[in-house]
């Protein structure tokens, strides 16, 4: 079906970005609802020019159409009237896409770049769905909720109205990944990472973090005549040349299979992600929601790094959901040294029994399912509108 002006008429817009934590949620829905019998040319992805998206939602294969604008800090800087004009011109180009698509429904997963076409929405009384991953509501999701129709949440205790508990959307590439030991080596023979080491995995989220790039690099430096490790060190790209400069200084250039001492592997950006942690025995991370869902559903224990001054301190909550039933370990940001982290490794080297009731924990608390339950709650927000 055509829209008024002759472009395709879109069943669902799915909005918001900036960082794959954003986008890689979104991409789940769409995957989910195309499973469900929706043309893929009728979903359409709108997110931000500053993001990831214009990158990786081509690459799945939807439509994307990208709006200038930032994020807005939450103090008074100058950037800020820079942001707010971003964020209004945004919010006119939003309104002629959902008139120009005349979407049944819109769906946004929260940040600045999903703000424009939820406002939209509501303002062209077009059916809104909230997604919120993690576990307290972000500032554009809980401006908009109280004119959605649902919230799906990620956690119990969010405090959006008209809520659901369905977990944090994965993507298939997640769900499918198989952590038996066939499965693992496997991941690591798609890796190129040798079967009989421990494999750590330090990774600080898409844009990298300083904190967990310092860590693993020392630990590198200390454990450098290891070789029954392979350290596995995602920097974040806009990290990677400066920690690769330090990494040579150090003398831990890239080595293919090293006989002797550690191997040490250093990339920017992964993209193969779900195969990483499945291949590894332990993993570092950020808590952002949608790594902690991701680790849940495939089973990979892990010490969780929350980002210091996130909004509403939101990445401890998500590692707490984790923590509490003994899938992780909390490692504050201040705490998270090469000693620090060499000392939880070497503790899990001595005690694999713990190392596998910690995948166990993991894994009976993820929510495998929540894709699907999310794409039912959008097309129930169509059948109310019809």
């Amino acid at each position: 079906m055509l829209s008024r002006h002759g472009t395709p008429r879109a069943f669902a817009l799915v909005t918001g970005g900036g960082t794959a934590g954003h986008v890689q949620p979104a991409l789940a829905i769409g995957e989910a609802l195309v499973a469900r019998g929706h043309e893929l040319a009728t979903i359409l992805y709108v997110g931000s020019r500053r993001g990831m998206e214009g990158r990786l939602v081509p690459e799945a294969g939807f439509e994307v159409a990208l709006l200038p604008g930032r994020g807005i800090q939450r103090r008074l800087t100058p950037e800020n009237i820079g942001a707010v004009v971003g964020l209004l011109v945004a919010c006119a180009l939003a309104l002629v896409i959902v008139v120009r698509r005349r979407p049944r429904v819109v769906v946004t997963v929260g940040g600045y770049a999903g703000l424009p076409c939820a406002v939209a929405a509501i303002v062209l009384r077009v059916p809104l769905v909230v997604v919120s991953c993690d576990a307290v509501a972000g500032a554009s999701n809980r401006l908009v909720a109280r004119f959605a129709r649902k919230c799906a949440v990620a956690f119990e205790g969010t405090s959006l109205p008209n809520q659901v508990v369905t977990g944090a959307p994965l993507r298939s590439a997640v769900l499918i990944t198989d952590r038996t030991r066939q499965g693992r080596e496997t991941a690591r023979a798609v890796l190129g990472v040798p079967a009989g080491r421990f494999l750590l995995a330090v990774e600080g989220g898409s844009l990298g973090a300083r904190r967990l790039n310092d860590a693993a690099l020392g630990l590198a430096r200390v454990w450098a005549s290891r070789d029954d490790v392979t350290i596995y060190h995602v920097t974040g790209e806009r990290n990677f040349a400066g920690i690769e400069r330090e990494a040579v200084e150090l003398g831990l250039g890239p080595q293919a299979s090293p006989e002797t001492g550690l191997d040490y592997r250093l990339v920017g950006y992964e993209r193969q992600m779900p195969a990483l942690l499945a291949a590894c025995d332990f993993a570092v991370c950020r808590a952002g929601a949608s790594t902690v869902a991701e680790l849940a559903a495939i089973g990979t224990p892990s010490a969780l790094v929350p980002l210091p001054g996130a909004p509403n301190d939101h990445q401890t909550r998500n590692a707490e959901a984790l923590t509490r039933v003994g899938a992780a370990t909390l490692l504050p940001d201040a705490d998270c040294s090469a000693e620090r982290l060499g000392e939880i490794v070497e503790s899990l080297l001595c005690d694999p029994q713990r190392l596998a009731a910690m995948g166990s924990a993991a894994a009976a608390a993820g929510h495998r399912d929540a894709s699907e339950k999310v794409a039912a709650l959008v097309e129930s927000a169509t059948e109310v509108s019809a």
